[in-house]
């Protein structure tokens, strides 16, 4: 099973830029999305062979997520928890015979970190939410986190030690969330990797130069290990500040 995250910074400027594309040669099972920035009745595109799920904010051209399914889900779930969480359309859960697929745009915590403490409550929750999940059976969580984990994953770690997403509260958060039994399904295949990164800010030319963040993700429950074959991201993949993460499991 071949699954994609990739958040497309608006889809409608996603699909100038060659997302269908994309989609028709990468030939994945499912498509996760994040920050669509739209309404399903905002866009008409064609994407046979897919069932499409939708989640809005309630703020127009903001977030949003979507997931693209070539099978029926046995059920779908949009947001979770509290309702500070359900207003920006932010998760996604598909449930599947073997496993939820959880689709994620985390909150930035943004400049100054002056949204740190709700993405703290949001982390404790989602934390629990999976967990709470991953007792019925397996996850797969994916989507763009906004946090890199460790040093390796971005280009200048002291620079932006304080910087939103690369703070000791989020990096614990994460930390914390895979001392739960999941595996970050990159680092655990890949765990010397460097100069591997999934955003690059539209500043200075850094995506020519590759400096950059791994803040895309797919985690799962570490009981999945044994069915993963492949975790990777594609850097030569352009419409978009971010490029797509890939999951294949057995």
């Amino acid at each position: 099973m071949r699954l994609i995250s990739w958040n497309v910074n608006g889809l409608r400027a996603c699909l100038k830029k060659g997302f269908l594309d994309f989609v028709n040669v990468i030939d994945a099972d499912v498509i996760c999305l994040q920050e669509t920035k739209l309404q399903e009745h905002q866009v008409d595109f064609e994407l046979p062979g897919y069932h499409r799920y939708w989640n809005y904010a309630d703020k127009a051209g903001y977030s949003g997520t979507a997931i693209f399914s070539k099978t029926e889900p046995l059920s779908v779930a949009r947001d979770f928890g509290a309702d500070a969480h359900r207003h920006e359309g932010r998760v996604i859960t598909a449930e599947y015979p073997d496993f939820y697929l959880v689709c994620c745009y985390t909150p930035n915590s943004q400049d100054e970190l002056r949204r740190l403490e709700y993405r703290m409550e949001w982390e404790d929750d989602l934390r629990a939410y999976l967990c709470q999940l991953d007792l019925v059976k397996p996850v797969v969580y994916c989507g763009d986190l906004n946090v890199a984990h460790e040093e390796i994953d971005l280009k200048n770690p002291k620079t932006n030690h304080f910087n939103p997403g690369f703070s000791d509260e989020e990096r614990g958060k994460m930390t914390q969330l895979l001392g739960c039994g999941f595996i970050d399904t990159f680092r655990t295949l890949h765990p010397d990797a460097r100069d591997a990164y999934s955003w690059w800010s539209y500043r200075a030319a850094s995506r020519e130069r590759n400096v950059g963040w791994r803040i895309d993700y797919f985690i799962t429950s570490a009981r999945l290990r044994e069915r993963i074959r492949t975790a990777s991201i594609l850097p030569e993949v352009t419409g978009s500040d971010h490029c797509p993460v890939l999951l294949e499991l057995d």
